[in-house]
């Protein structure tokens, strides 16, 4: 197996960090390649900005149009494109955050902007019916990913009646919004509540849960997203009505 391990956390010395080392060294253990991008640590710069696009002719800077021409004639910044090959390199992608102000954190947002753009990680039609293809048939397709995200909260706070709602509805814009968009697959998150109060006895549980999940990983099954183009979108991409009747919500998008 080939794992990007992608991290966004300022301080290797903090909880994050620390689980980051034990799943790099339980994956390399196993036999597994590793690469890793450390966010923070390589100073990445989170914002698109004109000179993503060196030898871009001068004038109005359409974002979209700018990135696919210039993945294309492969021009992009020498940055993304490091990344972007790791990308192609991993068949498996860890992404490694804590959950802030119900989300990831900048940098990491900002990774996603700038290295899955437009004509890499989508923007490609099917041949066949001209339809852009999207949500489990996309550039990235055949790639799996699963994310790792601590949180303050207690679990039972992050539940489906928890006051902060549950971590799949929280989680649902990376893994359904990018990553199943894209094509990858995402496999169920391992969330761990409690970071910033953690006994040394309860990080030992953490890190086993981590290391269990991952000595696992080529078994796990995917979260179960529907496919845009499988039959269970019409023409305008709305869930047909004999799926998930009268139903609204996140998680009519996951097939049961």
């Amino acid at each position: 197996m080939k794992t990007l391990w992608i991290y966004a956390h300022p301080e290797p010395r903090s909880l994050n960090g620390s689980l980051r080392d034990e799943g790099v060294r339980t994956l390399r253990g196993l036999g597994h390649e590793v690469r890793e991008s450390d966010l923070y640590a390589m100073n990445w710069r989170p914002v698109v900005a004109e000179d993503d696009f060196p030898g871009r002719q001068a004038g109005r800077l359409w974002v979209g149009d700018a990135q696919q021409t210039a993945y294309a004639e492969g021009t992009l910044s020498p940055d993304i494109l490091a990344e972007q090959e790791k990308v192609l390199w991993a068949d498996t992608i860890v992404i490694q955050f804590p959950l802030w102000w119900f989300g990831m954190p900048a940098i990491l947002k900002g990774w996603f902007d700038r290295v899955f753009l437009q004509g890499f990680a989508f923007g490609l039609a099917n041949p066949a019916t001209g339809r852009q293809r999207r949500y489990g048939d996309n550039a990235l397709s055949g790639k799996r990913a699963l994310v790792v995200t601590t949180f303050g909260a207690r679990e039972s706070s992050m539940g489906p009646r928890g006051i902060h709602g549950a971590i799949d509805d929280l989680l649902f814009p990376l893994q359904h919004g990018i990553l199943w968009y894209a094509g990858i697959a995402a496999l169920p998150p391992l969330a761990i509540d409690g970071a910033n109060r953690m006994s040394d006895d309860e990080y030992q549980l953490a890190a086993k849960r981590l290391r269990e999940r991952l000595r696992n990983l080529p078994e796990q099954t995917a979260v179960p997203f529907r496919y845009q183009d499988h039959g269970d979108y019409d023409a305008d991409l709305v869930l047909r009505p004999e799926l998930a009747p009268g139903e609204t919500g996140l998680s009519i998008h996951t097939s049961r």
